[in-house]
């Protein structure tokens, strides 16, 4: 099949919700502790693409095996030119190339922006998740011990930076 990226249509949000909801039910990835409904995704992609933020989601044939997109850091003026990146994909696409295509087309996008850092915060320990990023040139900045409680075990938060330019 061939895969595609593009940007996310409000339809996509049951299959979002389906590969997000994994993390959400199985991992300390996210920090959610219950499954979000089409709806609440819906909103949450009214409000990045809102923000002039991009959201990208990746096809397979006529499958969407996953997304990525950016938030704003913070809400203080002073921040407006850093962002926060995410990624999320279908658990039986990892681990076979799709996670750097799809990330390396948001990075590539939010350079388009008038943006100067993203930033990625990753739930400790997530190898995979740490590897990505430093493939693609982000360099740890902090690390936040036992910052969420989750399955009834603090996690850790490591915070990875990237300069656009």
């Amino acid at each position: 099949m061939t895969r595609i990226i593009r940007p996310v249509h409000p339809a996509d949000a049951d299959r979002i919700c389906a590969i997000y909801n994994h993390y959400v039910a199985t991992t300390t990835i996210s920090f959610e502790e219950e499954p979000v409904a089409a709806t609440e995704m819906q909103q949450r992609i009214a409000d990045v693409t809102a923000a002039e933020l991009p959201w990208l989601v990746m096809v397979d044939g006529d499958t969407l095996i996953g997304y990525a997109y950016a938030t704003k850091w913070r809400a203080r003026a002073a921040y407006r030119y850093s962002v926060e990146s995410s990624i999320y994909l279908d658990p039986d696409y990892a681990g076979r190339g799709a996670g750097g295509t799809l990330y390396e087309a948001l990075l590539a996008e939010l350079s388009q922006h008038d943006l100067h850092l993203v930033i990625g915060g990753i739930a400790q320990p997530n190898e995979a998740s740490v590897r990505l990023h430093e493939r693609l040139g982000f360099r740890k900045v902090a690390h936040f011990s036992e910052v969420g409680l989750k399955f009834g075990r603090w996690v850790d938060v490591g915070y990875w930076q990237l300069a656009l330019n």
